[in-house]
């Protein structure tokens, strides 16, 4: 049987490198801005569009997803209600809360939707790991849990094989607004957070860590940026 062979002296030809992944801390910000502007951020994006992940602290804020239904929130009071364009049923947005926003071309980095997920969850579960504390999936319940208690919630968006929303990791914050919904549409859910269970009292210990444990499941190379103006 004859073989197909490369021509001697000459190497296959590898993928060209990936660019670095820009990394916005764009600090504490209302929420409806950051939101229209990670949209635009993906609109606009090319093929050669290095991919971006930004960490914001929002001002308090529920938001529902596209699938989202108003019975899930219960007594809003002073907070605002945001209906927006990402997957999922209902969370909350405060003070000591991680957010982080990946915008990601899933084509470039050849991951798959699902993968993807599961790769995000990993990547908190590792940074838990980090503080010796456990966390794990739950079946049919997108997210990382502690002992039955929601951490971290996901709720994402794929627009022409681009990511944009994210997840919400809790690491010190006042948890009664959850009290007022249905998180992520679970009656009685229970919620934690990394200072209840023994972690940091404040997020600037664990944005570098869950960075990098995301540029780990990605295979990123991350650069730190100025926040996107806006």
């Amino acid at each position: 049987m004859d073989a197909l062979s490369d021509p001697v002296g000459v190497s296959p030809e590898t993928p060209p490198a990936l660019p670095p992944t820009q990394v916005r801390d764009l600090g504490r910000r209302t929420y409806e801005p950051v939101w229209h502007a990670m949209q635009a951020f993906t609109d606009a994006r090319t093929a050669d569009t290095p991919d971006e992940l930004w960490l914001v602290e929002h001002d308090p804020v529920f938001t529902l997803g596209q699938a989202g239904k108003d019975e899930h929130v219960l007594f809003p009071g002073d907070i605002p209600v945001i209906h927006v364009d990402r997957g999922g049923q209902v969370t909350y947005h405060g003070p000591g809360q991680i957010v982080l926003y990946p915008l990601l071309d899933l084509k470039r980095l050849k991951v798959g939707v699902k993968d993807y997920v599961h790769r995000i969850e990993q990547a908190m579960i590792d940074t838990l790991a980090d503080w010796n504390i456990h966390a794990e999936r739950l079946d049919g319940a997108p997210g990382v849990y502690v002992n039955g208690a929601k951490i971290g919630a996901l709720g994402i968006r794929v627009r022409r094989g681009c990511t944009f929303h994210g997840l919400a990791f809790n690491i010190a914050m006042d948890l009664e607004p959850f009290q007022r919904i249905n998180p992520c549409g679970y009656q009685g859910l229970q919620v934690t957070s990394m200072l209840d269970l023994g972690g940091p009292s404040g997020l600037e210990a664990v944005k570098p860590v869950l960075i990098g444990h995301v540029a780990r499941q990605f295979g990123l190379q991350v650069e730190a940026a100025p926040p996107p103006t806006f």
